[in-house]
Order: structure tokens, then C-alpha cells, then sequence
């Protein structure tokens, strides 16, 4: 990721406030709770919310984010609900996880651009071990009309296509395009257009 990113998170995250909320994402704690705990990925992991939650359902917990910022807060909320993560310092572009080796993968509002996240969804699908899930949720295109957030940029957005161009060699479980209501901090409040995906590895 370039420098503007890096600049740009860390200083919206360097706050006391937790921009997205301390609380998990409500599709993640849904689904999440269908599995039995093993090891799981969340990239783009920020201020720490899910993986904080995936530990203290016992969890072995990676996640991974370029801002400093977030992961200084991520384990400052570790320490404070008393559960452990291993959080590392990556650009999206060299992070490569071990393949093989989890039991699925979260993710949440991570919007990069296309060529880039092509890069990176491939390898998180080989890090799956057999029948491991991606849960995903990210604003669909139509967000861009919506003041609930996400970017402002239509091609850091995704479309049903992009999701199922992304994911095709997995097995699907659930895909579909949802208008919630979101309540997650300040970041993330009000009606917006998401699209949520869960696949398994085959």
C-alpha cells in the first residue's frame, strides 16, 4: 500500500475512540459461531474488533493491518478483555500466509484496489485448509449513494460479479446483496449496501 494509506489510517485511528466500535461485526459473530474454533485469518484488521471477539470464543487468532495505529489499540482492547492475538505489521501487497493451515478466513470492509486485492484474495484462499470458510462482507457498489461510509472512490467498491470472480473456485454457502443498518462506531452508522459471501475451500 502506498504511503497515503498508511498516513491516512493511522491518523484516523490515533484517537482514543475505536472508529468502528469495540463490538464484532454482526454478520462475523453470526456466522463464526457456525464453526468450530480452530485457526483463523482476518486481514485488514484495524482497531482489532473481530479478532478480540474470535479469541474469546478460543480462537488462535493472526490478523494483520499496515497501520501501527491499529494494532497498537487492537492489543490495547487484547489486554483489556484479556485474550491473545498475533497481530503483524504488513503491506497487503508482500503478506503472504502460510498455505494450508486455517480454518477460515474473515473479511470485513476491506476495499483495495482491484489489482491488488486479486493478489491477495488468492493467497488467502490457498492459506484455507480443506473445506476452511471465507466470511466476508464489504460495500457493494451501490454504497457509493449511501452516507453509512466506505469509500468514495465506485472502484474500491465491489459487485457481485467482482465477489464471485474473486471466490469462484470455492464452494458457495451463502452470497447475496443486503441492505443492513449498520451501528458500528463512528465509522459505520446507518442504512448502506453490502454484499456477504461465505464459501468453503474445496
Amino acid at each position: 500500500m502506498n504511503n497515503y494509506w498508511n498516513t491516512h489510517w493511522d491518523n484516523r485511528y490515533s484517537t482514543d475512540e475505536y472508529v468502528f466500535g469495540k463490538e464484532p461485526n454482526q454478520f462475523f459473530k453470526k456466522e463464526v459461531a457456525k464453526i468450530a474454533p480452530g485457526r483463523i485469518l482476518l486481514p485488514g484488521e484495524g482497531e482489532g474488533r473481530n479478532a478480540i471477539y474470535a479469541a474469546g470464543l478460543g480462537w488462535a487468532v493472526d490478523a494483520f493491518d499496515f497501520s501501527s495505529e491499529g494494532k497498537r489499540k487492537a492489543e490495547k482492547l487484547a489486554a483489556e478483555s484479556k485474550v491473545n492475538i498475533n497481530y503483524s505489521i504488513s503491506d497487503f501487497a508482500e503478506y503472504m500466509p502460510r498455505e494450508n493451515y486455517y480454518d477460515a478466513v474473515g473479511i470485513f470492509y476491506l476495499h483495495i484496489e482491484e489489482e491488488l486485492r486479486s493478489r491477495l484474495f488468492g493467497r488467502l484462499i490457498k492459506s484455507l485448509k480443506p473445506s476452511g470458510k471465507i466470511i466476508f462482507e464489504c460495500f457493494e457498489k451501490e454504497q457509493i449513494g449511501y452516507s453509512s461510509g466506505g469509500p468514495s472512490e465506485e472502484s474500491l467498491l465491489y459487485s457481485l460479479e467482482d465477489v464471485v470472480n474473486e471466490f469462484i473456485d470455492l464452494d458457495f454457502e451463502k452470497f447475496s446483496k443486503e441492505k443492513i443498518y449498520l451501528n458500528e462506531g463512528s465509522g459505520h452508522v446507518g442504512e448502506g449496501i453490502v454484499v456477504q459471501f461465505v464459501g468453503s475451500r474445496k
